[in-house]
């Protein structure tokens, strides 16, 4: 069977994104190739686990992190159970597959002398591409949006009267986010200087690059690794850990965890819980200059 009753199954029925639709591709015809170079057959649909540990070997050997694999399988997994729901198949050979072991991954957020540092110590170009870099940062740390969410912002998904805006979430789903006074401020002077551009060609998006055209992932996550990487000795500095910065430091002012679970747009608690650790580092710290007995 073709892949493509799949592939247009993930975009089209459960709204899956570019990005996730492409990987699962991807995932899937690596698979594809890995049985044909080894059992010369390209027909995925009726293998054996056998197989598929097979293949789960190859890559452990290979050097694959047992994080990508299991992403592997999950594809992997999802394409079996698409091929039984269409009375394709009648077992998933991955129904019992247990995913492999994986480190715990932390993810430390910038703290707020480094959000201070990068905001009001760095000196942004006056120009369109500065106007434009020193926004992004601070809608991706006021608002906790994720990169995919800023670059497919649309001019009329912003109200300026209201300061709110509305991005396009995992899945389409449509949250309102507000837009605190400042940052108000700066979109309405970048506005000014994206209109002010010589040609537009994607007009429908917010952040756009110089020469009119839609912004793209890799250079927001460029962007934001050349600015912080002038402010913190942090490993990973990306579009990622901005909103992870700006879901730890809600939390540790109090912020409640349905709300913050809401800015973020999750679908529950236990995906905003992965930012409490810091919150309860932060806790731990004012209970202990706080509370009488935290001195002796």
């Amino acid at each position: 069977m073709s892949l493509e009753p799949f592939i247009s199954y993930l975009a089209l029925e459960k709204n899956y994104s570019v990005h996730t639709v492409t990987a699962y591709k991807r995932d899937l015809e690596a698979f594809v190739d890995f049985c044909d170079h080894n059992y010369d057959d390209k027909n995925i649909d009726a293998v054996a686990y056998g197989i598929v540990r097979s293949w789960i070997v190859s890559l452990v050997d290979s050097g694959v992190s047992n994080r990508s694999v299991n992403r592997k399988m999950a594809s992997l997994k999802a394409y079996y159970k698409f091929l039984q729901n269409i009375g394709a198949i009648e077992v998933n050979p991955l129904a019992k597959h247990k995913a492999l072991k994986t480190a715990k991954k932390i993810e430390v957020p910038f703290s707020e002398i480094e959000m201070q540092k990068v905001l009001s110590q760095i000196e942004f170009a006056e120009d369109f591409e500065g106007v434009r870099d020193r926004l992004i940062i601070e809608l991706l740390y006021t608002t906790g949006m994720r990169r995919a969410e800023l670059i497919n912002l649309k001019m009329i998904d912003i109200d300026v009267s209201q300061q709110l805006l509305k991005v396009l979430g995992k899945r389409n789903k449509e949250r309102i986010l507000p837009v605190l006074p400042s940052v108000v401020i700066l979109l309405e002077v970048y506005l000014k200087e994206r209109k002010a551009l010589e040609e537009i060609t994607d007009e429908a998006f917010v952040f756009l690059l110089k020469s009119g055209n839609k912004l793209y992932e890799n250079l927001v996550y460029r962007l934001i690794n050349k600015y912080f990487s002038k402010v913190s000795s942090k490993v990973k500095k990306s579009p990622h850990i901005l909103r992870h910065t700006f879901a730890t430091h809600l939390l540790n002012k109090g912020a409640d965890m349905n709300s913050v679970k809401e800015l973020l747009g999750h679908a529950s608690l236990a995906s905003t819980q992965v930012y409490t650790h810091n919150s309860i580092a932060e806790l731990k710290k004012v209970h202990a200059k706080a509370h009488p007995r935290g001195k002796k």
